[in-house]
């Protein structure tokens, strides 16, 4: 049985049958939210940015939106497998007790519990993701319109109600409830285009780099938004994923290089309001030129569970922290394999393993 599965859209099949899959082909890595899901990354984000694009000296765009943006963005430090194995570890470990006589968190504990473990992890390094002498980061964030425009128990539930609806009839229409702004690194491009929905491009600095992080992981209703980043239009800004949950972008990567995107899912959905929707779960021409990772599902099932882990495991353990723990921690550790097959796939190419998106 093969852990993992190589999709590719029907340009990026025909630069590899020519030329193969080379580091230097890469130019776009994305990062889709997703929660805990993201865990089983970890080995394949190791591999990638700690051996094999190493071997390789051009720019490379990453895109990211909440726990992607957060991998990401680990990638750009000064010692990133360091700083990939410290999330992955901070992250299995976290806990959000919920405090005596309440029935859970609230969003604003959350919230603070969360921006305070954002702070220590970084501890002032942001300025080592903004000048990166190759990687160029992008987080993605949904900006509030109109009604959203400010966070409050009754107009964001009001309002969530409305961009619900509205994404339901037409994916564009939810641009007027949430805007796309991202947050970029100082003096990129965005490697995609942006006409298929509206979009803002803010350059990311010391006072902003923090808090557009957390507003890219901010879930409407479990987070609080995050209000009035600096250098950015003033309102409430909540998880990227909300606009671009697996990031089905319009991608253009420079020099007709390839899109190199390790997922947890052969579906590239394009916003969370899209999840139940199956229709808008197919490849569309977006994705011609990207190379896509994913595991099996057979795979999958031999997990805990049967399954990834997922942000339910907070409520199914509770406060059996052992427990999820546990299984979060076998969950990455069996995720070894997607990145040993990673490598072994790029030593000998089997163009039959090399599936449709």
């Amino acid at each position: 049985m093969k852990a993992l599965r190589l999709h590719a859209g029907p340009a990026a099949r025909r630069h590899i049958e020519a030329h193969g899959l080379r580091a230097h082909d890469v130019r776009v890595i994305p990062g889709a939210a997703g929660g805990p899901k993201g865990l089983i990354l970890g080995p394949i984000d190791r591999f990638l940015f700690g051996e094999w694009l190493v071997h390789s000296d051009q720019p490379i765009d990453l895109v990211g939106a909440s726990i992607g943006a957060w991998r990401l963005a680990n990638a750009c430090l000064d010692e990133p497998l360091r700083a990939l194995q410290a999330f992955e570890q901070g992250y299995i470990a976290q806990h959000f007790e919920v405090p005596p006589g309440q029935k859970r968190m609230s969003a604003r504990q959350v919230s603070t519990q969360f921006g305070a473990g954002l702070r220590t992890f970084y501890g002032g390094r942001a300025r080592q993701v903004l000048q990166h002498p190759r990687f160029r980061l992008h987080v993605i964030t949904a900006h509030g319109l109109h009604i959203l425009g400010r966070e409050g128990r009754a107009r964001t539930v009001l309002g969530y109600l409305g961009a619900f609806a509205a994404n339901g009839l037409r994916r564009k229409s939810l641009g007027a409830w949430l805007e796309r702004v991202v947050f970029s690194s100082p003096g990129s491009t965005l490697p995609f285009d942006t006409n298929d929905f509206p979009t803002r491009r803010v350059a990311l600095s010391d006072a902003n780099f923090e808090a557009a992080l957390q507003a890219s992981c901010s879930i409407p209703f479990m987070l609080e938004a995050v209000h009035d980043i600096p250098g950015a239009p003033r309102g409430a800004y909540w998880d990227g994923g909300i606009t671009d949950y697996h990031l089905h972008l319009d991608y253009r990567p420079p020099d007709d290089g390839l899109v190199l995107y390790p997922h947890f899912q052969q579906a590239v959905v394009p916003g969370w309001l899209d999840k139940g929707l199956k229709w808008r779960h197919k490849p569309t021409p977006f994705l011609d030129r990207t190379v896509l990772l994913a595991p099996s599902p057979e795979w999958v099932a031999t997990l805990p569970g049967g399954k990834l882990p997922d942000r339910n495991d907070f409520l199914r353990y509770g406060n059996d922290l052992a427990g999820r723990t546990k299984a979060w921690r076998t969950a990455a550790g069996e995720a070894q394999r997607l990145a040993d097959e990673l490598q072994q796939w790029l030593q000998r190419p089997d163009m039959g393993q090399l599936l449709a998106l």
